[in-house]
């Protein structure tokens, strides 16, 4: 699936691997300063709350996350020194949280709980209307899997009855019309 969010007129991609959603906060970005996404991308993930964050999010979601890249990271982190790419982020620490995309369609994404956290961190505002706008994305998708869903029952069903009345009510001296009001008398009960 790739659907895009409206968020404060400033549209938002996701992303779907594996079943997974990710959110482009090369976008979310964009609100505040469109010219500078990767800076500020890369500003805030130099930041010692980020790298708590991002560790721990890993820690409950990754189990393949290498813990000793992420405290080397940890250490380091609030420094003047200190630079982290998504990319030198996800490679060093085998996270699953953030996926780099390069071209046309690329940009930064970063599963919900992540992207939320980022765009707190760019406008507190945003992120509400952001998970509003999430929220009613995921409810329209439900509806639509709810229709689909009915409607494949009710064709299931339809063959069940189908098949039930062929082998029990239908004798094999019936004309096709007569086999057509068996079937429609049954279907009205």
């Amino acid at each position: 699936m790739k659907a895009k969010l409206q968020v404060l007129e400033q549209d938002i991609n996701t992303y779907t691997r594996d079943g997974v959603e990710y959110i482009c906060i090369t976008d979310i970005a964009r609100y505040k300063n469109p010219d500078r996404t990767d800076d500020l991308i890369r500003n805030w993930l130099r930041n010692r709350n980020t790298i708590e964050f991002l560790g721990i999010w890993e820690q409950l979601n990754n189990p393949d996350f290498k813990p000793v890249e992420f405290d080397g990271f940890r250490k380091q982190a609030g420094l003047n020194s200190f630079t982290l790419t998504p990319k030198q982020w996800t490679e060093r620490t085998g996270a699953i949280g953030l996926i780099s995309k390069a071209g046309r369609y690329g940009g930064t994404f970063a599963q919900k709980d992540i992207a939320f956290e980022f765009a707190s961190w760019i406008s507190v505002e945003f992120k509400l209307y952001l998970i509003k706008e999430f929220q009613r994305l995921k409810a329209q998708e439900f509806r639509q899997l709810g229709w689909d869903i009915r409607r494949n029952l009710a064709k299931v069903n339809y063959l069940i009855h189908t098949d039930a009345i062929r082998e029990n009510l239908i004798p094999d001296t019936l004309t096709a019309q007569q086999i057509g009001f068996v079937y429609a008398s049954e279907a009205t009960c």
